[in-house]
This record gives structure tokens, C-alpha cells and sequence, in this order.
């Protein structure tokens, strides 16, 4: 799967590594639907972190469509709130 992180690039994510960060993601739904600013600017950090760790980024003149779009690293709670679908940032 192809996931741009907003600002950064692309990355390619093997499917294998979703079960690892959904359960970020979910816990970063948690923190937004709390309000908790301090916990969710750690776990989206977190989050970023990981998939920069997984993932095999792409050359920055490759024009391939994402898969998956998360937020810059710099992106506010309300930013985020925004983008969430019922499953949160990453389906499934």
C-alpha cells in the first residue's frame, strides 16, 4: 500500500504491518475524542514514526496515487478530527 504522510512524501507500507499501527490509531482516536492534546500529539508522532520505520519511501519524483493519506507531523488535533473516518486514520 502506497501512504502519503502530508508535507513528507510517499512511503510503500506492506498489509502486515497494519495490525501494529491501528492500534496506534486507535489510540490516537481515543485522544482526539478526549481532547487530550498532549497524548495526541505524542501518539501521532508515534504513529509517523512507525510508518517512516516500516515503510520504503518512494522517490520524491514518483507519481503514484496513495492508498492512504495521514497528517504532517505539525497537524493540530482539529486538522485531524477532520480527516477521520469511523475507523479512524487507517481503515481496518
Amino acid at each position: 500500500m502506497i501512504v502519503r504522510i502530508m508535507g513528507e512524501g510517499q512511503v510503500k507500507l506492506a498489509d502486515g504491518h497494519f495490525t501494529e499501527l491501528n492500534k496506534l490509531d486507535d489510540e490516537l482516536l481515543e485522544e482526539i475524542e478526549s481532547g487530550d492534546e498532549s497524548g495526541f500529539r505524542r501518539t501521532l508522532n508515534a504513529l509517523l514514526d512507525k510508518v517512516r520505520e516500516l515503510g520504503e519511501p518512494l522517490a520524491d519524483d514518483a507519481l503514484e496515487p496513495s492508498e492512504l493519506i495521514l497528517p504532517a507531523p505539525d497537524a493540530t488535533l482539529d486538522e485531524v478530527r477532520a480527516m477521520l473516518s469511523d475507523d479512524g486514520l487507517i481503515p481496518g
